[in-house]
């Protein structure tokens, strides 16, 4: 089995270890505007979507941001798995790389690649990221590095179904930037190891669904990540820089 590698936190560049610090805020944020109000990120894609049934989407057509090519679902189907549902996050075709074809699924102006999926606990809060294979979304299959490349460009920038809920997706997406790279590649080294048979046989093999796994904590998280950021300012300033502390971005 291939081991599924999150990268070390000294391997990320200051702008990587600044941005997920700030997507921390943002999350945050979210949080406490939606509990203010009694809410939280699940009940708000459900709301006014009528009974909540396994396999549909919801909301009923996805969210999308023509802008950023990005979009989104909510939906329910793991049965005996500790989760009340899942989004599903892509990006579209004016937000991959020009010209990369994919080996299987929409071509050209259809194509659209999965990036992660966020499980939910009952309460309307992350528990894991996880990575699919590819007939579970009927994406466009494109290798890791492509989409890993695109990843930055995905964004939800208005209100449908709630302004929170769109906010607090697109900084999950900054805040785990290194999971949801791990997830990618790691996807792509398991399907290699199944490929004595094609790979378009494998993209479709339904006894290969979920690819890897990664929990997930906020709290945790942001704590391991404010100790970085503290480690290098101390470690610069004991190089003789003068008040340098990676301030956060304004």
């Amino acid at each position: 089995m291939t081991e599924l590698r999150i990268p070390k936190l000294a391997s990320l560049t200051d702008n990587q270890l600044l941005t997920s610090l700030a997507a921390v805020d943002d999350i945050r944020e979210c949080y406490r505007v939606l509990e203010k109000g009694g809410l939280n990120v699940v009940g708000e894609v459900l709301k006014g979507q009528g009974p909540f049934y396994e396999m549909d989407h919801y909301p009923k057509e996805d969210v999308y941001d023509r802008e950023t090519s990005s979009q989104y679902y909510y939906h329910a189907h793991r049965e005996g798995h500790a989760e009340h549902g899942h989004f599903h996050l892509f990006l579209r075709n004016a937000a991959l790389p020009e010209g990369a074809e994919p080996v299987m699924g929409a071509t050209g102006e259809d194509r659209v690649a999965h990036l992660v999926a966020v499980s939910m606990d009952a309460w309307g809060y992350p528990t894991d990221l996880f990575a699919v294979n590819r007939w579970v979304t009927d994406e466009s299959w494109l290798p890791a590095e492509l989409t890993v490349r695109a990843m930055d460009h995905f964004a939800i920038d208005h209100a449908y179904p709630s302004w929170p809920v769109n906010r607090w997706l697109t900084a999950m997406v900054r805040c785990f930037r290194p999971q949801i790279e791990a997830l990618l590649y790691h996807r792509d080294e398991v399907i290699h190891q199944r490929q004595a048979r094609s790979l378009e046989q494998v993209l479709e093999d339904r006894s290969l669904e979920i690819t890897g796994t990664v929990p997930i904590d906020v709290d945790s998280w942001a704590d391991r990540l404010e100790a970085e950021r503290r480690r290098r300012s101390n470690t610069t300033n004991k190089q003789g820089s003068t008040d340098y502390s990676l301030p956060l971005p304004s």
